[in-house]
């Protein structure tokens, strides 16, 4: 059974930093796409940043030179750094896995709330 499980989100200030972790079990992070994607009160979901298994990163334009996307083998775990926060970056964040053999996987999301 494949689990996602997000944590890091929280409330803070605009200018401040956040660091969110995305934790796996049931399947290997590293050899997928993992991404990050976030949906404010509404609005559609969107990609936020992602990162293959050849370790190659992608970034949403709102956030490039802000955020970080990386993985920690080790641990099986995804972590998204998010710095100089904005209150426009105020949204539920949640990790995704796509395994090309198994499909698609969702973690249950993390709240982030960014106040000016």
């Amino acid at each position: 059974q494949v689990q996602l499980v997000e944590s890091g989100g929280g409330l803070v200030q605009a200018g401040e930093s956040l660091r969110l972790s995305c934790a796996a079990s049931g399947i290997i992070l590293s050899i997928n796409v993992i991404g990050w994607y976030r949906q404010a009160p509404g609005k559609q979901r969107e990609l936020v940043a992602d990162i293959s298994s050849g370790s190659r990163t992608n970034y949403a334009d709102s956030v490039k030179g802000r955020f970080t996307i990386s993985r920690e083998d080790a641990k099986n775990t995804v972590h998204l750094q998010m710095n100089s926060l904005k209150p426009e970056d105020t949204a539920v964040y949640y990790c995704h896995a796509h395994d090309p053999w198994r499909g698609d996987y969702w973690g249950q999301g993390t709240q982030v709330t960014v106040s000016s």
